[in-house]
């Protein structure tokens, strides 16, 4: 499929169409290898942010977060009920498949759920209040400045579908996120939803490193797919 095939496939997604589903800021802390006194004070961009509450509570902590999704196109209310809706929903589907996860830190199907609604609940109470921090934006395109941030978040989107997203898809993406960052990118997983390593990331190394960027797979303490525990670490050398 070709980039514009792509592109057009996603700028009209139907609120229906749309999983609102998201992780908790403490997953993401874990996920990213992060500490509270690394984002304090500092300017973060979470793409894709979907339900996630990462933003909501490292503002708290005094961080400057600003979350981009295809989502935000639809009103919070919606975005809310749909969500609840996608959250009852993959809790039936993880029944079935439960042998794939580790449950050391949800304990069980009912802790997941849990969690997975106050990210949701504390994502929604800080869009609506911080409506303007939460951008509509279809990728691989994002509308923010050069270097617009001091760190890039990316989670369960690139890598995750690298069954529906092709190779060029991955680069050109990863490029404008490099592009609206002054140094930093994290990109968690590495590995599909089968649990297998992205089949293109060395040649995708390569062609970074060519252009001058510093890349590394690193081990993160968050684990809950089986096998799903590094993050590629992209620096800007300068």
């Amino acid at each position: 499929m070709s980039r514009d095939e792509q592109k057009s496939r996603v700028a009209g997604l139907e609120l229906a169409q749309i999983i609102f589903i998201g992780r908790t800021f403490e997953e993401y802390m874990k996920m990213f290898n992060l500490t509270v006194e690394e984002i304090k004070g500092k300017s973060i961009l979470d793409c894709p942010g979907g339900a996630c509450s990462f933003s909501s509570h490292s503002r708290k902590w005094g961080a400057d977060p600003m979350a981009a999704d295809i989502a935000y196109e639809h009103e919070i209310g919606q975005l809310e009920v749909k969500g609840l809706q996608d959250i009852e929903h993959t809790m039936k589907q993880m029944e079935q498949v439960q042998d794939k996860y580790r449950w050391d830190d949800f304990g069980s199907i009912h802790g997941l759920e849990e969690e997975r609604r106050r990210a949701i609940t504390d994502c929604v109470a800080d869009m609506r209040r911080f409506p303007d921090r939460y951008v509509a934006s279809v990728l691989p395109e994002l509308p923010f400045a050069d270097e617009q941030f001091d760190l890039t978040l990316s989670a369960h989107f690139l890598f995750t579908y690298a069954d529906r997203l092709d190779a060029e898809f991955h680069l050109q993406t990863i490029l404008e996120l490099l592009r609206v960052s002054k140094r930093d990118l994290r990109i968690f997983p590495t590995v599909d939803l089968s649990g297998k390593r992205y089949e293109h990331m060395d040649q995708l190394k390569a062609i970074l490193e060519e252009r001058g960027y510093i890349t590394s797979e690193e081990k993160t303490l968050y684990e809950f797919q089986r096998g799903a525990h590094t993050m590629l670490h992209i620096v800007k050398s300068r």
